[in-house]
């Protein structure tokens, strides 16, 4: 299978929760769910639970425009706002290229 023009780049992000901050940062992560269904240019939006205190995001999108809009958006603005104190590093953001994609159709 090959990309669509509906996913061709996206971000992998990596979060280490504090401990004692677990339960926020799901409930952060799951909340943001809402946030995501609003952006037209975000195609697919995962979070992901990889570990005790670890947890990731990924999403993918249409253009690097698309990709620049969701960075400057609600949901890593609501993420950089509460990570000094609910998380133990900064979170590692990396864009990605996607390859291929397995998509549901409408």
């Amino acid at each position: 299978m090959t990309t669509t023009p509906s996913t061709t780049v996206g971000l992998l992000a990596r979060i280490e929760a504090r401990p004692e901050h677990v339960r926020e940062v799901r409930e952060l992560l799951t909340g943001a769910l809402a946030l995501a269904e609003e952006e037209a240019g975000t195609t697919v939006w995962f979070a992901l639970n990889l570990g005790p205190t670890t947890f990731g995001i990924f999403d993918a999108f249409g253009s690097d425009d698309d990709r620049r809009a969701h960075l400057e958006g609600k949901i890593a603005a609501a993420l950089m706002a509460q990570a000094p104190r609910l998380l133990t590093q900064a979170p590692d953001i990396r864009p990605v290229d996607v390859l291929a994609a397995k998509l549901p159709t409408a």
